[in-house]
């Protein structure tokens, strides 16, 4: 892979050790993927910020790659909500390397974003834009709803494209790659939950091709999110397309094979992540709920009082404030709206050992050991709202 001049004595330490490091990580993968050289980056997402996920061993490479980013760069969501603590307690060794993994972004010039939506509000690419991002719901959302152009990074690899502020020419960089190889095919319009199960069928079931989904033109941003989330879970494809939605849905191989979805193979996902027992939590906003969304779950509970399981939902502070109203007359019901953690990546099990969420990803990850070690129950909003309503 061809450097310039210039990043050529990156390359030998000229600039620093962590330069070096990142630019020679930089260099490893454009080998493999075939890239020619570096490409300038509009700007840079990274993940691997909550302590539960790093551990240590993250901690330690943050403290030898730390430097001044060289593009805006976003980060994912942490262990706690630094406003006001939650969801559940953690002990003081957690909140202390939290805190450390903080104050070295912080250090690094990175935004306190600390959201797997980084597009509303923080952190916008247009469409064409080259990117470096992180977290599997973000990058399937930026290359397939916006049209902007990133591979699907790793924590460390983000980082070190926002050190650099360039990344390798190639994967979703390149329109050629960029295509439509698998036709999916619902029966029927679907609903945001139903969507998300679509993004789960289609990661097990796209044979690791580029998805065109058909018949389902009337999808609004958050129901298109919410597949791109479980999709990126399931699969790491990188992007799909929307027939009529999304910006580069002409772009399909002539011969794409299509796959037919029947409405039981939804239910039988939905099925499949449902626990039988009521919950002891229910837990929206993975990924981060938009301002449209809290509105609508607002407006579902106005003037009601909450009872039974907690009922927690997540986003992003700026979110958060756009959406005030709504989120006074969520928590005057009784629930708790959170911002820079989520039910993912904060220390769930401390306290809660079953929940229900409307989520694909969720119910994908919730499960595992390392992250939640829940028994999921996958249900839609309104199946979620009848166990809370008075």
């Amino acid at each position: 892979m061809y450097l310039t001049p210039e990043e050529e004595k990156i390359f030998d330490g000229e600039y620093g050790e962590a330069k070096k490091i990142a630019i020679r990580l930089l260099y490893s993968l454009g080998e493999l993927g075939g890239a020619n050289g570096l490409i300038p980056i509009k700007s840079a997402h990274v993940s691997g910020v909550s302590y539960k996920n790093i551990g240590e061993g993250g901690l330690k490479f943050l403290r030898k790659i730390s430097d001044r980013v060289s593009v805006p760069t976003s980060i994912n969501p942490l262990g706690f909500d630094l406003t006001e603590d939650g969801p559940v307690e953690i002990d003081d060794n957690f909140r202390k390397k939290q805190l450390e993994v903080v104050k070295i972004y912080q250090d690094m010039g990175i935004m306190n974003s600390y959201t797997c939506t980084p597009y509303y509000f923080y952190n916008e690419p247009e469409f064409g834009d080259h990117l470096a991002w992180a977290e599997s719901s973000a990058i399937t959302y930026a290359n397939s709803i916006l049209g902007a152009r990133t591979n699907r990074e790793s924590g460390p690899s983000a980082l070190s494209a926002a050190i650099i502020g360039k990344t390798p020419d190639h994967g979703m960089h390149r329109i050629e790659n960029r295509y439509a190889e698998i036709i999916i095919k619902p029966h029927k319009l679907l609903d945001y939950s139903e969507m998300a199960a679509l993004g789960l069928y289609t990661g097990y079931n796209g044979r690791g091709k580029i998805p065109l989904i058909i018949g389902q033109n009337r999808l609004k941003s958050f129901e298109i999110k919410a597949f791109a989330a479980a999709f990126g879970a399931a699969s790491s494809v990188p992007m799909f397309h929307v027939d009529g939605v999304t910006p580069e849905s002409n772009l399909v191989r002539e011969k794409a094979e299509t796959i037919e979805v029947e409405n039981s193979d939804i239910e039988n996902i939905m099925d499949k992540f449902s626990g039988e027992e009521p919950p002891e939590l229910i837990a929206i906003g993975c990924p981060h709920l938009s301002v449209e969304e809290l509105n609508y779950i607002a407006g579902l509970v106005r003037g009601k009082k909450k009872t039974g399981p907690d009922f927690f939902l997540f986003t992003n502070r700026r979110v958060k404030e756009e959406a005030r109203d709504a989120v006074r007359e969520i928590e005057d019901f009784g629930g708790k709206v959170f911002v820079d953690t989520c039910m993912v990546v904060s220390p769930l099990s401390n306290k809660y050992r079953k929940t229900a969420t409307n989520s694909g990803k969720a119910s994908f990850y919730l499960p595992l050991k390392e992250y939640g070690n829940q028994e999921v129950t996958f249900k839609s909003i309104m199946q979620l709202i009848k166990w809370v309503i008075a």
